[in-house]
Parts: structure tokens; C-alpha cells; sequence
């Protein structure tokens, strides 16, 4: 186990969690902290999630408010009046401009304040809703941007970036979480508690699980 710290983006999610977990077992609990983002987001049921798998887990959680991205773009997902919906070009309309950038920058600029270099976000660009900041071309990019900025070593980390979600409930199994995720996480983007079952999350999320329980039942 290393002694290094990290730091993970944690949003109360399926993979955010899978990935704080994770942390957790590779860095020692001391040595993680969580940050979390408050951007308007409709489905602000996943903050009390957040901030209660923090508490019970034990890590330290930052909360910071980003809500002025309310007055610069509009999306479905920070628009309780819109209905969900996938455009022309295939991209869904929850997408929101520029969010994974600013997670990204907030993020390293408390991490350097911290001395931590390890930031972990739960980004995937194998069984996604295709929003482009999820891509690790993106990631990486980003990585050069933030060392250059700063001028410091940051490592990003995307441990989920080449899993299905199938492969990503494997992995919860594997840790022992598997429950602990199913019952405590929230992925909904309409904010309803146990999910709504109709919103590209929700169906991502349950496919994978149905995916991954039908592989295991054989």
C-alpha cells in the first residue's frame, strides 16, 4: 500500500463510489480525501449520498458550489423542466459544457493545496452516454494542461475508463461492494430514489447489472 494521497472526484454514483472504494484499499483510508461538486444539477438527491457514503466510509469530503455554470450553459440535466432526450447528433442533452474540465481544474487546485498529486475520476468511454469529456483523450489532455498550469506532477486516474458497466459491477464483486453500491449509490438523473429506470444513467447502470448478474448466474 502506498503512502502517497489521493484524491477522488466523488459524485455518490455507481462508479464514483466503485472508485472511492478502490482508493481506499490502494492508498490507505488516511491518505484519501473526496471532492464533490454542487453545479445545479436536478438530481441533487446524489449530494445526500455523497456526503452520507463519505461520512460512512470514513473520508474526508469537500463540497464546493459551482452553480454560477448555471448562468453560462443549459442542459437537461440542470433544467428540472426539460424532458431527457438524445439529439440529432446522438448526444444526449444531459450533457453538460465544459463540466469534467472544471471538476478536472477545481480539482487540482485543491489537491495541490493539499499536497496531493493523485486526483481519480470515474470517467468511462466504453459503455457511456457518448459525452465527449468522458474520453481519455480528454483525460490525458487535461493531465498535460493541469501539470503545465501548476506546474506540478498530477497523475489522473480512471480506473473504469476501458469498463462496460458489467465489468465495472465485476469489479464492485471483486472488492465485496457489490450490495453496498446497489443500495447506497444514486445514478438517476430525474433524482428519484431507487432510480426511475427510463434515463440513459438508469438504463446504463441496470443493463450493466443485469449483464453482469446473468454472466455470474452460468
Amino acid at each position: 500500500m502506498t503512502t502517497e494521497k489521493a484524491l477522488v472526484i466523488f459524485s455518490g454514483g455507481q462508479d464514483s463510489t466503485t472508485c472511492l472504494i478502490q482508493a481506499i484499499r490502494q492508498y490507505g483510508r488516511e491518505n484519501v480525501e473526496a471532492i464533490t461538486f454542487q453545479y445545479g444539477q436536478r438530481h441533487n438527491i446524489e449530494l445526500e449520498k455523497a456526503r452520507s457514503i463519505a461520512a460512512d466510509l470514513g473520508i474526508p469530503q469537500t463540497l464546493l458550489d459551482l452553480t454560477l455554470m448555471q448562468q453560462v450553459t443549459r442542459n437537461a440535466l440542470m433544467d428540472e423542466t426539460a424532458a431527457i432526450q438524445t439529439g440529432e447528433n446522438g448526444l444526449p442533452n444531459t450533457f453538460v459544457d465544459g463540466r469534467n474540465a472544471l471538476f478536472l481544474l477545481y480539482a487540482a487546485i485543491y489537491a495541490k493545496s493539499r499536497g496531493i498529486r493523485h486526483i481519480i475520476t470515474g470517467v468511462c468511454e466504453t459503455d457511456f452516454s457518448g459525452y465527449p469529456d468522458c474520453r481519455d483523450v480528454f483525460i490525458k489532455s487535461m493531465n498535460v494542461t493541469l501539470n503545465l498550469a501548476m506546474d506540478y506532477a498530477f497523475q489522473i486516474h480512471t480506473p473504469l475508463m476501458y469498463l462496460t458497466k458489467a465489468q465495472t459491477w465485476a469489479l464492485a464483486d471483486e472488492m465485496g461492494v457489490l450490495d453496498y453500491i446497489r443500495t447506497h449509490t444514486h445514478t438517476c438523473y430525474l433524482g428519484t430514489e431507487g432510480g426511475c429506470g427510463e434515463c440513459p444513467s438508469c438504463v446504463l447502470r441496470e443493463r450493466g447489472l443485469a449483464e453482469y448478474l446473468a454472466g455470474k448466474s452460468r
